[in-house]
């Protein structure tokens, strides 16, 4: 009679029957969770800004204080906003392979500055 599909139907293909019903959602508990993940972030903007401005302290701890916060930052973002928290092994194992050949490169990157041909001026 109607075309109308439940999410079981439709799904049934792609996942079993424990994973269509694993994660049940509340609209209004996500976006409360949205929001304080948003109140967050702009304290941690706020407190950057404020780190900048320290009278007694050196531009490198400044500096130091200001990746810590964004390190913060970027962990509330990536691991509630975009559900990295709730991913599965794979995705996990294929963001440690990027960070680990990513730091590899820019340790090449680093190695390699001083290695200049000869009769090259470097400025």
């Amino acid at each position: 009679m109607s075309e109308l599909k439940t999410a079981k139907q439709h799904n049934a293909q792609f996942a079993g029957e424990s994973e269509l019903h694993e994660h049940a959602v509340d609209f209004k508990s996500y976006l409360r969770r949205c929001l304080y993940i948003f109140i967050a972030a702009l304290c941690a903007i706020s407190l950057m800004i404020c780190a900048s401005y320290l009278p007694h302290y050196s531009w490198t701890v400044k500096v130091a204080l200001i990746l810590v916060i964004a390190c913060v930052n970027a962990f509330l973002v990536a691991g509630f906003l975009m559900h990295l928290l709730s991913e599965k092994k794979l995705v996990y194992t294929l963001l440690a392979f990027t960070a680990f050949f990513f730091a590899g490169l820019m340790g090449l990157t680093v190695y390699a500055m001083q290695d200049m041909p000869h009769g090259t001026i470097y400025h």
